[in-house]
């Protein structure tokens, strides 16, 4: 039988300044291992420490920009646009840009504090 998720759980995001992450799939929300769903809103200005999960992680920008940055360079992701980011690969995100961003990030298995593996 399907089951009716009434409201995304808010989970505590690391980062510079705050960040909204509005987890609808997961292992908090819905206790779900293979994949977590989950809307993000970052502030103008912020960044995450570098990380390199254990997770394929898929990225579609809905408003605003996203900046990525690997070992090999960095580009802004904007409205419209997405980005896939492989396991084992090295990765920052952030928002410098005026108005912040809003994306949904999409997480194969599901993200996981103990796989995503972030620089200190």
């Amino acid at each position: 039988m399907p089951r009716l998720i009434v409201k995304p759980q808010v989970i505590k995001a690391t980062g510079n300044k705050p960040k909204r992450i509005e987890e609808y799939f997961g292992r908090v929300n819905s206790k779900t291992e293979k994949v977590s769903i989950a809307r993000m809103v970052s502030p103008e200005g912020w960044v995450e420490p570098g990380q390199t999960p254990e997770f394929d992680e898929y990225t579609v920008v809905l408003k605003g920009s996203l900046r990525v940055k690997s070992k090999d360079g960095e580009f802004d992701v904007s409205a419209g646009q997405a980005v896939i980011t492989a396991k084992g690969e090295w990765v920052q995100y952030s928002s410098p840009a005026p108005g912040g961003c809003e994306y949904i990030a999409v997480c194969l298995p599901a993200f996981s504090p103990d796989t995503v593996h972030r620089d200190s």
